[in-house]
């Protein structure tokens, strides 16, 4: 009897073996893949900048500080003015002096640009007067939006227009923004203000 169990006993361990050997299988398997594919950490996030400064992509980084949304490092086009770097800083803040810089200057790599505040005696226009008149040169687009049948779209075109031909001098400038005729001038004509 005993000779004939031990036969059975063999052919079972050897099946147990193979189990376990494939089930061993298995998990390096999936370990090796998880190494392979997910194993090593991301490159890290550059801090501030994407291309190195003056390198040969036409880019250069330029130093924007005072009175400008988000001063700091921004990387300008090599052939930028002034005014693109406050741009690129998230534009001038409404206590800015933009008459003390020279907007037009080109820019040099590695240079600081300075927005000085206006000086204590000078008061700050804000963006609505206390008579709810906007001021179309100050305002924002949600500002904007303020104004009579002035929606999302107008307000951008309006902020639009003021950013790429500078302020307007009269009121009769906004004519020149697509979507504004001499009817929806009658309305604004009341509603706005220019400094």
């Amino acid at each position: 009897m005993p000779q004939v169990l031990f036969p059975q006993f063999v052919v079972g361990v050897a099946m147990l073996t193979r189990y376990w050997a494939a089930v061993g299988g298995l998990f390096l398997l999936a370990v090796s893949a998880a190494l392979w594919f997910g194993g090593s950490d991301p490159d890290p996030a550059p801090l501030l900048l994407q291309t190195p400064p003056g390198t040969s992509d036409g880019r250069i980084t330029v130093h924007v500080a005072g009175e400008v949304v988000l001063p700091g490092l921004v990387v300008v086009n090599a052939d930028a003015r002034v005014a693109d770097a406050v741009a690129a800083a998230g534009g001038s803040t409404r206590a800015a002096d933009l008459t003390a810089v020279n907007l037009a200057a080109a820019l040099q790599d590695g240079e600081q640009i300075v927005i000085p505040g206006k000086s204590a005696g000078e008061p700050v226009l804000e963006a609505v007067d206390g008579d709810g008149r906007v001021r179309v040169n100050r305002a924002s687009v949600n500002e904007l939006e303020q104004l009579p049948g002035v929606g999302p779209v107008l307000a951008a075109r309006i902020a639009a227009y003021r950013e790429q031909n500078g302020p307007f001098r009269a009121v009769e400038d906004l004519l020149d923004v697509a979507g504004i005729g001499e009817g929806k001038l009658a309305t604004l004509r009341d509603a706005v203000a220019l400094p």
